[in-house]
C-alpha cells in the first residue's frame, strides 16, 4: 500500500469530511488517521490514508476535483519512519500571560536541537482571576539519539524564565 498525507482547508459547512472520505472510499483507500478541526469558520486537517499504488494517482486526481468546495493538497507519506525509529518523545506543557513570540521562541528552541514536533495544540482563554488571556499548550515531539536532553532541557528552562511562561516536562 501507498500512504499518503493530505492536507484540507475549507470554509466550514456540512459534508466536508463526507466529501474527503467517499472519495478515499471510491478509490479503494483506507483513512488511517487524522486530526481535523473548526477554527474561526475554517475547516482544517491533515489526514492519513493507504491506497494500492495503481491507484494513487486516480485518488489524487478524485482530491483535486474536490477544488471549490475544499482545498486537498497530497504529500507522499511514510519518508521519516527511519528517523522515528530512534528519536526519544517529549513532551511538555507551557501556561503563561499570552503576548505575542511564544511559539516563535518555543520552536526555534527545538528547531536549534533538531526536535521534530509531531503535535501542538494551543489555546488562549481568560485568565479572570488575573485579567488578561491566559495562553496554553501541549507539545509531543522526537528528540534525535544525538541530542543531549539535558542541554535541550536546560534550554527550554532558561527561555521558559526569560518569556514569563511556565515549561513542564511531561515523562
Amino acid at each position: 500500500m501507498t500512504t499518503l498525507v493530505l492536507a484540507v482547508v475549507g470554509d466550514d459547512r456540512a459534508g466536508l469530511v463526507a466529501a474527503v472520505a467517499d472519495a478515499v472510499g471510491a478509490h479503494g483507500g483506507n483513512w488511517e488517521n487524522s486530526q481535523l478541526a473548526e477554527l474561526s469558520g475554517a475547516f482544517a486537517g491533515i489526514i492519513e490514508v493507504s491506497v494500492a499504488p495503481e491507484r494513487a494517482d486516480e485518488l489524487r486526481e478524485a482530491l483535486a476535483e474536490l477544488d471549490g468546495l475544499l482545498k486537498v493538497t497530497v504529500h507522499p507519506g511514510a519518508a521519516a519512519e527511519r528517523e522515528r525509529a530512534s528519536a526519544r518523545p517529549l513532551t511538555f506543557d507551557v501556561v503563561g500571560n499570552d503576548h505575542p513570540g511564544i511559539v516563535r521562541d518555543l520552536s526555534a528552541v527545538l528547531r536549534g536541537h533538531g526536535v521534530s514536533i509531531d503535535r501542538m495544540v494551543t489555546t488562549t482563554r481568560d485568565a479572570a482571576m488575573y485579567g488578561g488571556r491566559l495562553f496554553e499548550a501541549t507539545v509531543s515531539a522526537r528528540v534525535p539519539a544525538s541530542v543531549d536532553l539535558g542541554a535541550l532541557t536546560a534550554e527550554l528552562e532558561r527561555l521558559a524564565a526569560e518569556i514569563q511562561v511556565d515549561v513542564t516536562l511531561g515523562a
